[in-house]
């Protein structure tokens, strides 16, 4: 009863003593929600003794109707989209068929702050009351926003503490080299007891799709052909584009490796996963399962997607990555070192191939005053210089020899100084951890300029590294490339046509010197001169 007094023309009248704030003489319409949020046995088991406790007990009220029991096995209580049950019960409240709603407490109801507010206040607004049998609050009294408020927010971050531990606990894995496998969608392998087994008739066509690319096929025509020999694809479907094709390359399993935390979840109430571009540290575990593709042609593979990547954003002597024509990318201006391009002329009643410097198909002459070359010319000129180093391979494999030497023994140098490089960096590392836990005992200054000077070595060190780096797979390339070159000449016969595939393996570089004249370069290093 309030103190306050009345003035003398009220008359109090007071408000009506009720055992419960829903109740009122009829049948209460009672419904009750449980939850949990894993599938582990132990779980189950609660979850079925929760179903019979609420059943029991709703069913020894004689003052309350059973509406029903609404209960998400393994469904995590952060977001509400995807709890069915509990979706279907607010759509029954709405509806008017239910005036209470018994929970255990604010955690099973929902993990998130917000979740749980808008649902109580639509529930209050349609009069419905939400009972947390653990925390002892009606969501009708006046006071219990405020309790649920704490309440909410507690179980929030209590989900974000397991999260940030299951987090911890899944990393921790990675570092120490233990591999989860998703195989559903990977072509030429299927998991038995949780480790890969490789499916030979799936596998063939992975190796194929690793021999067409490395031997200069684009994306698109590879594609195209197992389109149409009708291989199928993981799903089934035998129609293949680029993307399908670029994905298979680009996947390390293949070669028996697994990059473990490609993607990370970015937050743990709407569980959005993105793709972790550094985000994140990613671990590298080599040579954990069988490979269907072998680390050399691996590596040249990889390189060489790098490699057509650098000519596709126009890295490559102002030109592009073109496939239908191998001379598109090697061709080259003896004037202006930009590559040459191919152009259809009006020729009498047809159209008869040109090959024009591109700087002076964009300036004119006054940029490069360079010849313009017929392409049945030039590919006759080109075939005869391939011809001729099968015919006498000799000087080409004196050549080749010598530049793989070079090539390898520049690589050994690569080597050493990267890892002196990478050791250097884990010794930064070190200090400056060393220097954190000795925050205490140096002064602010001293430690400040400490930490600067680190990071100042380790930013220089970390670009000196990616130059490295680059050098040496380039390196590879090259060598790969001659090797290839060198044993290709060995097994083929004289040509009798200009072959694109052929001419991309086996050639580096063609210059051209005047309008009767070219210098093809072999990947062995060769120079041949032959006139157009």
């Amino acid at each position: 009863m309030s103190n306050i007094k009345t003035a003398a023309n009220v008359t109090l009248i007071p408000a009506k003593e009720q055992a419960n704030s829903v109740f009122t003489g009829k049948k209460l319409k009672v419904a009750a929600y449980c939850r949990v949020s894993t599938d582990e046995t132990e779980q189950m088991n609660s979850f079925g003794v929760q179903i019979a406790y609420y059943t029991d007990y709703i069913g020894s009220r004689p003052d309350w109707q059973m509406i029903g029991i609404f209960a998400d096995e393994g469904i995590s209580g952060t977001q509400t989209e995807n709890r069915t049950q509990f979706n279907r019960m607010i759509e029954l409240c709405r509806k008017g068929r239910i005036d209470l709603i018994l929970c255990k407490s604010i955690s099973r109801f929902a993990r998130n702050t917000v979740d749980c507010l808008d649902f109580v206040r639509e529930l209050k607004r349609l009069n419905v009351a939400v009972q947390f049998e653990k925390e002892n609050i009606n969501t009708l009294s006046v006071s219990s926003e405020f309790a649920i408020t704490l309440y909410a927010s507690f179980a929030q971050a209590e989900s974000e503490s397991i999260s940030r531990n299951i987090t911890w606990g899944i990393e921790k894995s990675f570092k120490e080299g233990n591999v989860r496998y998703q195989m559903r969608y990977t072509l030429g392998y299927r998991l038995v007891d949780g480790v890969p087994q490789i499916i030979e008739d799936e596998a063939v066509i992975v190796r194929e799709i690793f021999s067409l690319f490395a031997g200069g096929m684009s994306l698109r025509k590879i594609a195209e052909r197992l389109t149409s020999e009708g291989a199928a694809r993981r799903n089934g479907s035998t129609v293949w584009n680029r993307d399908h094709v670029n994905s298979i390359l680009k996947n390390e399993k293949y070669v028996g490796d697994a990059i473990l935390q490609k993607y990370y979840t970015v937050d743990c109430l709407t569980h959005t996963c993105a793709k972790n571009n550094g985000q994140k540290p990613k671990y590298l575990v080599q040579n954990c399962h069988a490979p269907i593709i072998d680390r050399e042609t691996w590596d040249r593979v990889q390189l060489e997607l790098s490699r057509r990547s650098a000519m596709t954003k126009g890295n490559a002597r102002g030109g592009r990555y073109r496939t239908e024509y191998a001379l598109s990318e090697l061709l080259v201006c003896g004037s202006c070192g930009c590559n040459y391009k191919r152009v259809l002329w009006k020729s009498g009643t047809g159209k008869r191939a040109v090959w024009r410097c591109k700087s002076t198909l964009d300036g004119g002459k006054a940029r490069c005053d360079s010849p313009s070359l017929h392409e049945e010319a030039l590919h006759s000129a080109i075939v005869r210089a391939i011809n001729e180093q099968i015919l006498d391979s000799s000087g080409f494999d004196r050549q080749s020899a010598l530049s793989a030497d070079t090539l390898e023994s520049e690589n050994a140098d690569l080597e050493r100084r990267i890892a002196s490089v990478s050791a250097r960096l884990g010794e930064i590392e070190v200090e400056r951890n060393r220097l954190l836990a000795d925050i205490s005992a140096i002064p602010a200054d001293v430690l400040g300029s400490k930490l600067k000077l680190l990071h100042t070595e380790e930013q220089e060190l970390k670009s000196k590294l990616d130059e490295l780096n680059s050098k040496r797979d380039s390196g590879r390339h090259d060598l790969y490339r001659i090797k290839a070159a060198r044993n290709l000449t060995h097994g083929i016969e004289a040509l009798g046509e200009f072959d694109n595939d052929l001419v991309r393996q086996v050639v580096e570089e063609i210059t051209v010197k005047s309008a009767d004249k070219v210098v093809v370069k072999f990947c062995g290093g060769e120079k041949v001169t032959v006139k157009v």
